[in-house]
């Protein structure tokens, strides 16, 4: 019998670890005259987004359907260019997160479970985060999406723990909900301090001004 808390950390990466600067987006969709995030509301329609997350299309195929998605409502030059540069939007890693989950893996087993692109492995190299987690699950990998049952019994296969040994983190309340209907225990994700209070029985409480 364990005397651990949980047995492995299965982490949501967008919107967790990792964030995108929209502002070239923003600026180019000021120019164009149309509204901001009327490029993300086309990209992430579920007609254009599935495809992408389940890995049945990629990068250039999605500029294509968001530039499509975009036509009549700007020039086609303005459609591509907004797409292009949505789908290659900057992204940078929050710190804090990635020292907590570097700092909970010396523990348990750390899983990265994503609704991801099939390129996820480069855009980690360039965050230098190939080794944050002992295994990545990525919907575009296995053909399967949160909040799908499956992507969570391939995670809890992947760490290697039964699905109530193990703690869940997202960002969505749809993906935390399908986690703990699994039986797992589930944390909605809203910023770090949520991270710190979940992994608290396995690194212990933070000293007074942050961890030590």
């Amino acid at each position: 019998m364990t005397n651990r808390a949980f047995d492995a950390v299965l982490c949501d990466v967008d919107g967790v670890i990792r964030f995108f600067d929209g502002a070239g987006v923003a600026a180019l969709e000021r120019a164009a005259g149309v509204g901001e995030g009327s490029t993300a509301a086309v990209g992430f329609a579920p007609e254009n987004d599935l495809p992408l997350l389940l890995g049945r299309i990629g990068r250039a195929e999605w500029v294509d359907s968001i530039a499509r998605g975009l036509a009549g409502r700007v020039s086609e030059d303005a459609a591509r260019g907004l797409a292009e540069a949505f789908a290659n939007s900057p992204f940078w890693a929050d710190e804090v997160v990635v020292e907590l989950l570097r700092r909970v893996r010396e523990h348990c087993r750390v899983v990265l479970v994503t609704n991801a692109t099939v390129w996820l492995d480069e855009d980690l190299a360039r965050l230098g985060l190939t080794d944050l987690a002992d295994a990545v699950v990525n919907s575009s990998r296995v053909g399967s999406a949160k909040p799908d049952r499956r992507i969570y019994e391939i995670a809890a296969e992947r760490a290697g723990a039964r699905p109530e040994r193990c703690l869940f983190v997202d960002d969505r309340r749809e993906n935390v909900d399908a986690a703990v209907a699994l039986g797992m225990t589930g944390v909605l994700y809203g910023g770090p301090e949520d991270l710190r209070r979940a992994l608290a029985p396995v690194l212990g409480r933070p000293a007074p001004g942050g961890w030590s």
